[in-house]
């Protein structure tokens, strides 16, 4: 029976020669993540071990990020907790203010993810990594606290579904119609612990932000992970960035698979999630009434990187905000806070009437630069519209591309880029 992309990578990191969904593994990890929220327990649970240290101060990263710089006291403690003990420990991947950026974006930047790993962090959205090809997933603290000690974690190997991505998709249409579009025709449980393997022809036309951003929101369908073949925007980037070796990974020919599905970049249109499931998706032709908005936010782990910024500047440019449209715009990390500096992006969008901020989560999971207040509207780019989201429980958050957000920040309503 052959093997999928993700199921390969496992059973070499099991030193086993094959493994088969469902079956129960211990793997050697590449790499452990956690930030400012879920470090703490972590670091709590390994205090109660009969262990000396981290298993590999060179495999583990700390990356306070989501109320960073420090929102409160309670933060400003977090924070503190996971700085001592990354001093303590000499940990060499700790980024904090100055070195700092939202983790998903940040880690693949300094060249930490590569294809064939086998990485846990202690944040759902650690299933970006698998635009690179690496097997990625998100776990709880305690489970960070024992891959931080032993380099080992147990997984139940997953079952996949494969997508063949073909077409090109045409202007507007980025990643994050993509992913909304899939999550919105099999569902948020659609992909319940399974493998996300996309594949096809189709692949080529998508850009490696196009792709981190698919698998980042790879759990917004219950899935496992996400996974993309590796070709040769994928070595490139890997080149720019990493000096790390890496393992390419193909799926078998007979490789079994529970569902396929083909995606047809060309059809597809700009989306937009409705509150408050992902999965509650519509198109512009299926929005029949206008919907006014209080605030715009371009950022996160998910749409944070240059290809948004440079997106939501295209449409930006020479335009205004409208009255009383709050629009927020956070680079998720230092390196592409520079080059949109560099670039002129950060004048277009404080020219348009926008604020911009230093990299931070912040008001994706409700914490700071942007919690909504009651009956207050948002279209965003981040990642989840659950009720209580960005903040009061009356509040909508409406997921969308950073060409939707930004044409809606004009209009002051949700709206399309091909309205303006």
């Amino acid at each position: 029976m052959g093997m999928t992309m993700t199921q390969k990578i496992l059973a070499k990191h099991a030193g086993l020669e094959s493994v088969v969904a469902g079956q129960l593994i211990e793997a050697d990890l590449d790499l452990v993540l956690g930030n400012d929220i879920t470090s703490p327990v972590a670091i709590k649970e390994m205090s109660k071990m009969n262990t000396e240290g981290v298993f590999d101060k060179n495999k583990i990263a700390l990356v306070p990020d989501h109320f960073v710089p420090n929102k409160d006291i309670k933060s400003a403690e977090h924070c503190k907790c996971v700085r001592e003990f990354a001093i303590k420990n000499q940990i060499t991947n700790y980024f904090e203010v100055g070195k700092m950026g939202i983790e998903h974006a940040l880690l693949p930047e300094q060249g930490l993810t590569v294809a064939g790993d086998v990485i846990i962090g202690a944040d759902s959205h650690t299933c970006t990594y698998g635009a690179l090809g690496a097997f990625s997933t998100g776990v709880g603290s305690t489970d960070m606290a024992a891959g931080m000690a032993t380099g080992k974690a147990w997984f139940k190997v997953p079952s996949a579904i494969k997508f063949n991505i073909v077409g090109k998709p045409s202007k507007w249409v980025s990643g994050k119609d993509v992913i909304l579009h899939i999550i919105g025709k099999i569902g948020v449980d659609g992909a319940l612990y399974k493998s996300m393997e996309f594949v096809g022809e189709g692949i080529k036309n998508l850009t490696m932000d196009d792709r981190f951003t698919i698998a980042n929101m790879a759990i917004e369908a219950g899935a496992k992970n996400g996974i993309f073949p590796v070709d040769d925007l994928t070595v490139s980037y890997m080149k720019e960035h990493s000096k790390r070796s890496y393992t390419v990974y193909e799926a078998d020919a007979d490789a079994e698979y529970e569902e396929e599905y083909t995606i047809d970049l060309g059809t597809l249109k700009p989306t937009v999630s409705f509150p408050h499931l992902p999965e509650n998706t519509r198109t512009f032709d299926e929005i029949k009434e206008k919907i006014k908005i209080d605030q715009v936010v371009i950022g996160s782990c998910t749409n944070g990187r240059i290809d948004d910024l440079r997106c939501a500047a295209e449409i930006l440019k020479n335009r205004s905000v409208a009255e009383n449209i709050r629009l927020i715009v956070i680079p998720a990390t230092q390196k592409i806070y520079l080059q949109a500096m560099e670039e002129g992006l950060l004048k277009i969008f404080i020219e348009a009437g926008g604020v911009v901020s230093t990299p931070t989560c912040g008001p994706c999971l409700g914490g700071y630069m942007g919690v909504l207040a009651e009956n207050e509207r948002c279209v965003s780019t981040t990642n989840r519209n659950f009720v209580g989201r960005m903040g009061h429980t009356s509040s909508e958050i409406y997921l969308a591309s950073p060409a939707v957000a930004a044409a809606s920040a004009i209009r002051g309503y949700l709206a399309s880029p091909y309205d303006l």
